[in-house]
């Protein structure tokens, strides 16, 4: 049985779509909504499945992934902070496209398709946002496409880590926790060739993976 919580508009205010809201139009918000944690490892959602909710990540990280009959996966993205899945099924009756799994344990915001539709409705800012929130979506999967199609591993490795870097202190981090393995699945290499390559990269100085995350030197753009 999934164990829910109630959720405060303090909490609220950290995702991008609710923040500049009101007062009185966050506590509503906050009343539709649920506090989820997810451990490590747990599916919250399976590709197939029903939508239901609309899923914000407080804490964690999560990958999104789709998998065939023999159980081999591509990681679609990685999930944190901030971010937010689900909302696809919001403007049709289709099956979810994915499955979404716990990396580490994490806290989830749930808001039901009925209760979502509803402030779409009443909010057009709310629903401009999740309008851009798909169309950026949909550039990060051309970027994939064109990376996947047109860069070596060397270059899509590159790709991966700038994508999911973050500016902290005047150096570019990539401070989610990623292995290999998923680096792997979301290039389309194997784990062993994402290993070199990431050893090279080291090499080369153009990435240095430390404590705080993988830090990004300038020259990696150039691959």
């Amino acid at each position: 049985m999934v164990q829910t919580a109630a959720v405060s508009p303090i909490a609220l205010r950290t995702f991008p779509l609710f923040q500049g809201l009101g007062d009185d139009r966050l506590n509503s918000v906050a009343r539709c909504a649920m506090m989820r944690r997810v451990p490590r490892g747990q599916a919250v959602v399976h590709a197939g499945d029903a939508p239901d909710y609309v899923y914000f990540v407080l804490t964690g990280s999560l990958k999104v992934l789709v998998s065939d009959e023999d159980g081999r996966e591509v990681i679609l993205t990685i999930l944190g902070q901030g971010e937010l899945f689900g909302e696809m099924g919001m403007f049709d009756e289709q099956p979810r496209s994915a499955s979404v799994v716990a990396v580490m344990p994490s806290d989830l915001v749930m808001i039901s398709k009925h209760d979502f539709k509803q402030l779409m409705r009443d909010d057009f800012d709310i629903a401009w946002r999740i309008m851009s929130n798909l169309a950026e979506r949909l550039r990060n999967a051309d970027r994939k496409i064109e990376s996947l199609a047109l860069m070596d591993v060397y270059g899509r490795v590159a790709h991966l880590l700038l994508e999911m870097g973050e500016e902290h202190d005047g150096e570019m981090i990539v401070v989610r926790k990623i292995s290999k393995q998923d680096i792997a699945k979301m290039i389309g290499a194997s784990r062993e060739m994402v290993s070199r390559v990431m050893k090279d990269l080291g090499l080369q100085g153009l990435i240095e993976e430390t404590p705080r995350g993988i830090i990004l030197r300038d020259r990696i753009q150039e691959l």
